[in-house]
């Protein structure tokens, strides 16, 4: 029984070996900086060609590209709608400041009640 056993350690090495394993194909993708470094990056083979960066960080810290690739153009910028934007497909601008105006009004009308309650809070005290 002790015989068995002996030379292993529960748990800390795995005898699984990898003679029967097949690895995921690789395309190596050379990237070459302005200081003249070579890249090379493996990407799977199953990698779209727009899956994979034009740009790359090399070693030295700059920026790496591919060589004989031309950048894809990106997708355009989607407009962000803004408040102003959304506020406007639902009112013109003449709409816009006839309820400013009101506002403005009602603003003004309610200040002025303040300040008569005020005036009359001060000749009771």
């Amino acid at each position: 029984m002790s015989e068995s056993m002996r030379g292993s350690r529960l748990g800390a090495v795995s005898y699984e070996r990898d003679e029967r394993v097949a690895l995921a194909e690789r395309l190596p993708t050379a990237y070459v900086c302005s200081a003249g470094h070579r890249s090379l990056v493996p990407f799977s083979v199953e990698a779209l060609e727009e899956e994979i960066p034009f740009d790359w960080t090399c070693r030295c810290g700059q920026t790496a590209t591919r060589p004989n690739v031309v950048k894809a153009e990106g997708k355009p910028e989607r407009h962000v709608r803004t408040h102003w934007d959304m506020l406007l497909e639902r009112r013109t601008i003449a709409d816009l400041k006839e309820l400013l105006e009101e506002r403005l009004e009602l603003l003004h009308s309610f200040q002025s009640e303040v300040a008569a309650e005020a005036k009359q809070l001060r000749k009771t005290a």
